[in-house]
Order: C-alpha cells, then sequence, then structure tokens
C-alpha cells in the first residue's frame, strides 16, 4: 500500500473531456421531485464517465441527487442567472477552479465553515488556498485531480539516449529520445501528440512547454523564450507520427501499436497498459530551463447561493471528499483524491502506473505549477484557439515564429482587456492580464 502523493504539491483535471449534452427537458433543471437535488457538472460529460459516476454517487447518496453534465460556458452562465434571478434551481455544483473562481463571492456560498466541520482529511495547502480565489474565505472545497503524463511501451524505452533517466527527463533528452526511437523503428516515428480536433496538444504548450522554456504561459507569450520553445516544438514534430493530427485520445494508437510513446491525460492514457502492463511505464513530463512545468487541474465542489437544498449539498460534498469515496472516484474514472487516502494494490494497473508519474511530477523540486486559465468563461475557446492556431502557423505550415507570435499575441491581449481579468498560474497574479 501506498499513500497518494497527491498532498504536497497541487495536481490536476484537464478541461472538460470531451462533450455530452445536457439530458433532455433538464434545461429547467428543476428539483428531482423525490425530495432530492440536481447536481450540475462540467466534469465527467463524456457518455462512460458520468454514468460510471452516477452508480458511484447513487451509492453514496442513493436516490437523492441527480447529476446533470453541462460545458463550462453555459455551466456560467447558468449559475450566474439562477441566483440573479432569485430562483436557484439547483443544489450542488461541480466545476474545475477555472470555473468556480469567477462565481465565488457573488454566487457561491462561502464554505469555510463546512471545511472546518469536515476536519483535517489531508487537503493540500495549495487546493485550499486556491480555493479562496485570494480572499479570506473558501468558495468551494477540493474535490478530484488529475494530470498530464508520458506513457511509453519497452520497445520504445530501450532507445532511451544514454545517461538518460526516464523517470527525470529533460526535453532535450525527450527530443534525442523521439530521434533515437525514430531511427531504430527504421525511420518511423514511435512517438505520438495529440493534435487531433478534440485533442489537448494545446494543454501541453500552455502548462508544460510554455512554462518549461518561459517561466509563464501568457505574460511572456512572445518572449524570445517562447520562440525557442516553439522552435524545439517544430524540431519535436518532426519525429512524430504524422497521423497525430488525427489523434484525440492516445490510448487508442498505443492499444494498437501505432505509436509507442506518446504524453496525453490520464484519463487518456489509461487503457493502453491493461493488456501487457509489465511492459508500461508512465512518466513524468520533461524539465526545461524554468523547471518542470506541469498543469494542476483541479476540481472543486460549491453550493450556489438560494441552494434548493443547503443540508444535502454539504452532505453530498461530505461522501464525496471521505478517502474511500475518492478511492472509488480513482478506481472508475481515474481522478485521483485531494484528501489523504491509501491507494490500493489492486487498481487498474495503468492507474497504479500513473500514480507514481503523477507524484514524481509534483514533487520535482524545480516543479512548476501552472492552471487552465482562469476566468473566461464561454470565451475560453477563443483561447484555445490563439494556441491551436499558433501550433497550426509554426508547425504545421512552416511560418516565422516571430511574426506568428506577433500576430497572436495581440488576439491573446484583446481577449484578456475585453474580459479584463487578472492573469493565473505560474503568471504572476495582476489587475490586468498583459501579454509580453
Amino acid at each position: 500500500m501506498r499513500r497518494a502523493g497527491l498532498s504536497r504539491r497541487s495536481l490536476l483535471r484537464a478541461a472538460g473531456l470531451g462533450g455530452a449534452a445536457l439530458a433532455a427537458g433538464c434545461t429547467g433543471f428543476a428539483t428531482t421531485g423525490n425530495g432530492g437535488m440536481v447536481f450540475l457538472s462540467t466534469q465527467f460529460r463524456p457518455v462512460d464517465e458520468a454514468e460510471r459516476f452516477r452508480r458511484l454517487l447513487a451509492s453514496v447518496t442513493p436516490g437523492e441527487v441527480s447529476y446533470v453534465t453541462i460545458e463550462e460556458g453555459p455551466f456560467t452562465s447558468q449559475v450566474r442567472s439562477q441566483v440573479d434571478a432569485g430562483r436557484t434551481q439547483l443544489g450542488l455544483v461541480a466545476g474545475l477552479h477555472g470555473d468556480l473562481a469567477p462565481l465565488a463571492g457573488d454566487y457561491l456560498t462561502d464554505v469555510t465553515g463546512l471545511l472546518r466541520r469536515l476536519g483535517d482529511r489531508g487537503w493540500p495547502p495549495e487546493y485550499l488556498r486556491l480555493a479562496r480565489t485570494g480572499t479570506d474565505r473558501s468558495w468551494y472545497v477540493p474535490w478530484a485531480t488529475a494530470s498530464y503524463v508520458l506513457a511509453a511501451h519497452a520497445d520504445a524505452l530501450e532507445h532511451l539516449p544514454p545517461g538518460a533517466e526516464a523517470t527525470s527527463l529533460t526535453y532535450d533528452q525527450f527530443l534525442d529520445w523521439a530521434i533515437a526511437a525514430r531511427k531504430a523503428n527504421g525511420n518511423r516515428p514511435m512517438l505520438g501528440l495529440p493534435a487531433g480536433p478534440e485533442g489537448l496538444l494545446h494543454r501541453f504548450t500552455q502548462g508544460y512547454l510554455l512554462p518549461s522554456f518561459t517561466g509563464g504561459q501568457i505574460t511572456t507569450f512572445r518572449s524570445a523564450e517562447a520562440a525557442t520553445a516553439w522552435e524545439y516544438l517544430r524540431d519535436l514534430w518532426a519525429n512524430c507520427v504524422s497521423a497525430s493530427t488525427t489523434y484525440d485520445f492516445m490510448q487508442e494508437p498505443l492499444e494498437t501499436g501505432e505509436v509507442r510513446m506518446a504524453w496525453d491525460h490520464v484519463v487518456r492514457l489509461v487503457e493502453a497498459p491493461e493488456r501487457d502492463p509489465a511492459h508500461w511505464r508512465m512518466l513524468p513530463s520533461p524539465r526545461g530551463p524554468h523547471g518542470l512545468g506541469y498543469m494542476a487541474v483541479v476540481a472543486g465542489l460549491a453550493i450556489p447561493k438560494g441552494s434548493t437544498d443547503p443540508a444535502l449539498a454539504e452532505h453530498t460534498i461530505d461522501v464525496l471528499c471521505r478517502p474511500r469515496t475518492q478511492i472509488e472516484l480513482l478506481r472508475s474514472n481515474s481522478f485521483f483524491p485531494t484528501v489523504d487516502a491509501v491507494i490500493p494494490e489492486e487498481l487498474p494497473p495503468a492507474i497504479t502506473l500513473e500514480a507514481d508519474a503523477v507524484r514524481r511530477q509534483q514533487e520535482a523540486e524545480d516543479g512548476l505549477l501552472s492552471l487552465p486559465p482562469v476566468g473566461l468563461g464561454a470565451r475560453e475557446g477563443e483561447v484555445t484557439k490563439v494556441f491551436q492556431d499558433t501550433f497550426r502557423s509554426i508547425v504545421l505550415d512552416g511560418e516565422p515564429i516571430r511574426s506568428t507570435l506577433d500576430r497572436q499575441a495581440a488576439n491573446l491581449q484583446r481577449i484578456l482587456d475585453e474580459l479584463r481579468i487578472p492573469c493565473w498560474a505560474p503568471d504572476p497574479q495582476s489587475d490586468r492580464c498583459e501579454v509580453a
């Protein structure tokens, strides 16, 4: 048995892993009619994830809570419009830090007292600080985390460069590894990246590559160091399987053997080692000149103002944040505990492998925490498009790096100016987020 090394540094969950529409008839978010309540969430939107979580939820709050999923933009609009109208039809809400932080104060109930009553469950101080959103009160309870890591089959591990340690790679060593693997494979690349239409490659650039090379995400977007990072990604891409532009979930090409090493969200890697776990490794992401940049995606549970059933909402938060329940969430949906919990040995092999990689990533002395964008609401897609378009122009189309960064920096700054929001980690907090 070992502790879920998920309690001393911040961890993660990627924003929205797919999309499932609201169930028909749920647009009014009426209570369930049997004394229960509606639990509205941006998490576990894919149908299989949602159904697994509903089963878990029913086992701890039987027949009382109706779990409804929604995308991030409409989530914010629903909570705000209902609270503003004084007709809240929701009992409990869940989202990422970036979903909940903009609602703090005006639209969410202060849960400082609830956290005190729940006692010391081992929440990392960083998570509790995030839940205060810069105030002296807590607006959500940290609930679940996930991460992005590297997956590698034994076939690829044979080609690690001399002297390189798989669990502490630099970006230069990662590139050398990809080159050596390609050459040993008859000049056919073994590395794949999730650059498909629904892939999360933009999280790689936002939370990993740019922080590791520049120390920031937004304020360093057009710096000389950022240009070096994008030049590096060009070189890395030249050693990627060409079909990477079609990959949404890397576990699929890993399973078929199309690729033998990949980076992705842990949920999108979990099925790859299922049949032959002894031949797989999950590894922390590489480090660059500024350290090991990694993205912490923290999901929280919050009670909207005017909740239809505050007592049931508090009870649901209580049971979902018990160690045993959080281990079941890890078992069913691959999201790691935020509380101090013992990870059983009999978990699916991929989860056990991922837990070690995640622990190494968050406990790295040179770890550099990044958050997904905060406060963008329905406009997060526009910021995502900036990073996607930058990748497409520089890496796929071979356009000049400097002029591309200047052009996309202007697009990014326009969005931030219109929203008038502060930056998020790893960039320093300020009243207005400025693209340097």
